[in-house]
């Protein structure tokens, strides 16, 4: 009897059997790292605040305590440190509810930096923030309080955009050279994993200089304020006209070239939700080539969500 065919056949199933074993069986195969940073490097979300059901609750007598919980969620790409970001309760007598609810909290209290998303965690940091009054003061001959308690999430954040961009010293030229690339208008959409960012670059060639019209948009709900406002006292009327709607910059390019850009003081003004950065590039040498436009936008945020309670006098 020839062993041969007999040993060719057992080696086959055995490689077999192991390349079974190696497989990640379905729904567990990990994000590719592309599809993880494409994840990363987009979306218009920054901190989310959102309520645990039942604290607070819509109903407590006087004599209970009063809890509210926040899961507070940073679904940018922007880590935040302690000082980066506040929560605070607005919308209530502080003689009546007093407590915690007077104190402003950082959102990364008890974990240190409320992490962006990243390739590690497309989901981006979470942390639970605790409000409480061990108990409720009603006034004498006061028997149902119905405040709308406002929490607000005050934040400095910063978005990183880079749009590939088309320069062409010669594009109004007539020449028979087969050019690298054509300067076209940049579209951004998707966000830039920020509720600030670039939603379209216009490219434009002026002779042997490049114009960049660079529009700036909050994608978010809140409210955009300068990175110098006091994110930490913002709920507490102290912001002023100066400190909303300002978004600082930065742009330059890969290639190393110097941008003149305006506004010349670093700083642009939202209108309507949207503003305009232009800069002017004198480009070098004689031939077409792409580059990487980087701009970085550094700003501060405010988001609001509120809840209404009714309290009411413990009977007697």
């Amino acid at each position: 009897m020839k062993k041969g065919p007999i040993v060719i056949l057992i080696l086959v199933i055995s490689i077999f059997l192991i390349s079974c074993q190696n497989n990640v069986p379905a729904g567990e195969q990990p994000l590719e790292t592309e599809a993880a940073l494409r994840m990363v490097q987009t979306g218009m979300e920054g901190v989310e605040l959102s309520f645990l059901p039942n604290y607070p609750p819509n109903l407590i007598y006087d004599q209970n305590e009063l809890v509210a919980i926040l899961e507070v969620k940073n679904k940018g790409n922007y880590d935040l440190e302690p000082q980066n970001c506040f929560v605070q309760v607005t919308g209530h007598d502080t003689n009546i509810i007093g407590g915690d609810f007077d104190r402003v909290q950082s959102c990364a209290t008890n974990i240190g930096v409320l992490e962006g998303k990243s390739v590690y965690n497309v989901e981006g940091g979470s942390n639970q923030i605790e409000f409480r009054a061990p108990y409720v003061r009603l006034p004498e001959g006061v028997y149902e309080y119905s405040p709308t308690l406002n929490f607000l999430t005050c934040y400095n954040y910063l978005t990183k955009a880079n749009p590939e961009v088309c320069v062409d010293p010669s594009f109004y030229q007539v020449t028979s050279e087969q050019k690298a690339c054509t300067p076209q208008n940049v579209i951004m959409g998707g966000g830039q994993g920020a509720p600030v960012g670039i939603s379209y670059v216009g490219v434009d060639m002026v002779g042997g200089r490049a114009v960049f019209e660079i529009n700036v948009k909050n994608f978010g709900s809140g409210r955009v304020l300068s990175p110098y406002a006091d994110i930490q006292s913002c709920g507490q009327a102290s912001l002023e006209y100066t400190d909303l709607d300002k978004v600082s910059y930065g742009v330059r390019l890969s290639s190393g070239g110097p941008l003149n850009c305006k506004p010349l003081d670093g700083t642009v003004r939202l209108v309507n939700g949207q503003g305009k950065i232009i800069c002017n590039y004198d480009i070098p040498g004689s031939s077409a080539f792409a580059t990487i436009l980087q701009v970085e936008l550094d700003y501060g945020y405010i988001e609001s969500m509120s809840k209404p309670v009714k309290i009411i006098a413990t009977p007697r």
